[in-house]
């Protein structure tokens, strides 16, 4: 495997591993739930205006604004109530002088009319609905209270970009637009490989050595919470021609695999040994901390491989800063990385020195002495990040650290990522 003894920063890893994705193919489909969390593989205009015609924005009555101008609470207008106009109705009733109709909120405002009085000021809140005439207690100008036609998008107006997610506010914007079908990349396929002979079931007895197997559900987990279900989940014994196997069976029908363990330069790392006769896998180490042992790359069967450490919060840190960016590529987003965040430590903690730090942190409140900033606290102890599972199970982000600094002081600045409400 090339460059087994390489150290690099985290950027470059990052880097190498983005030039080596290829997007998924594009797919026409039709729109509804099913594509929340795809993703726009091409422009989307409306095919209409917004709204499609000017409609009413309250339950109240249309009338002809001029007839409205004396009117006031002491000395209220009358009018003719000539019919009304649900939601949803055609109908498009002429208004003469003296003259309205009752109109629910999104009805089509009738032609003739060029404003609304809301129920609440006119006889009718006390009266109710079913009258021949009606109070009008204060005068209203052209327009109130009117959605006029393409106020909020003309027809050809852009309304979704290329790499944009389908959220549910988006999926509802774009068929309010007209939008039938849209052009999407879903999600990718991936699968997860488990080795690790010291592993057993949650609940299984343990034995001397023995530890719960927990990396498949996390790794499961970080792939649900960035939208992309885990397609197969693998567990496989520690011997590198089973691995061998397996990776022969999943990489021509997924378009990642994940594992965790094995990567180290150990005699019995099998994850970093099998991936040595793959010509597309890098084994690096890379200056982080946690996560610095790392094995990526295209295998030959096809699927991109992410072997990452075994450790659970180094997987997990991993995954942030190396898988979800590259499967967000995949898909074809045009944002891959989360935002950066600043935020104020809250207490001080020791920095990793020659290595970018990614510290699990959960935040507090803000206080007098910071205002309303944002401050962070260590979730796990700074010494003891990588195997710190407990402590990480109440994480809300990661404090980045850059190498070269030794020591975070309270109240420093520090940049984070933020996983979590």
């Amino acid at each position: 495997m090339p460059g087994s003894h390489q150290t690099i920063s985290v950027e470059e890893h990052s880097a190498r591993l983005l030039c080596l994705v290829r997007q998924l193919p594009p797919a026409t489909l039709k729109i509804g739930p099913a594509l929340l969390g795809a993703v726009l593989a091409s422009d989307v205009h409306a095919q209409h205006p917004l709204p499609l015609w000017d409609n009413s924005a309250m339950d109240g009555f249309a009338v002809r604004s001029a007839d409205t101008t004396t009117a006031s609470d002491s000395a209220p207008v009358s009018l003719e109530v000539i019919g009304e106009i649900p939601a949803g109705s055609s109908r498009d009733p002429e208004i003469a002088k003296g003259q309205c109709v009752k109109i629910m909120t999104g009805a089509p405002l009738p032609t003739t009319a060029d404003a609304v009085v809301r129920i609440e000021d006119t006889s009718a809140a006390d009266t109710g609905w079913e009258v021949s005439s009606v109070q009008i207690k204060l005068p209203v100008a052209a327009g109130k209270d009117i959605r006029q036609r393409g106020e909020d998008k003309s027809a050809g107006d852009l309304i979704a970009l290329t790499g944009d997610e389908l959220t549910a506010p988006r999926l509802s914007a774009l068929a309010a637009a007209g939008a039938s079908e849209l052009t999407v990349r879903i999600a990718p396929k991936v699968a997860v490989l488990v080795t690790g002979a010291e592993l057993r079931p949650p609940g299984q007895e343990l034995s001397r050595g023995q530890i719960p197997e927990t990396n498949s559900l996390l790794i499961a987990g970080l792939l649900a919470e960035s939208g992309i279900r885990a397609a197969t989940i693998v567990h496989c014994v520690d011997e590198p021609q089973a691995v061998r196997e397996q990776l022969a069976k999943l990489a021509p029908i997924h378009d990642a695999i994940l594992s965790t363990g094995g990567v180290g330069p150990g005699d019995f790392d099998v994850m970093r040994q099998v991936l040595a006769d793959e010509p597309g896998v890098t084994a690096t180490r890379v200056r982080v901390r946690p996560g610095q042992p790392q094995c990526a790359g295209r295998l030959a069967g096809g699927a991109m491989i992410f072997a990452l450490p075994g450790n659970p919060v180094s997987a997990a840190a991993s995954f942030e800063l190396f898988v979800r960016p590259a499967l967000r590529a995949m898909q074809g987003h045009a944002q891959v990385q989360r935002p950066r965040l600043q935020a104020v430590a809250a207490v001080g903690w020791r920095a990793a020195g020659n290595r970018l730090q990614v510290l699990p942190i959960v935040f507090q409140h803000g206080d007098l002495q910071h205002g309303s900033q944002l401050q962070c606290a260590p979730a796990v102890a700074a010494s003891r990040i990588s195997h710190s599972v407990g402590g990480f199970g109440s994480a809300q982000g990661y404090a980045l650290v850059p190498a070269g600094i030794e020591e975070i002081h309270p109240g420093d600045t520090v940049e984070v990522l933020r996983i979590a409400p």
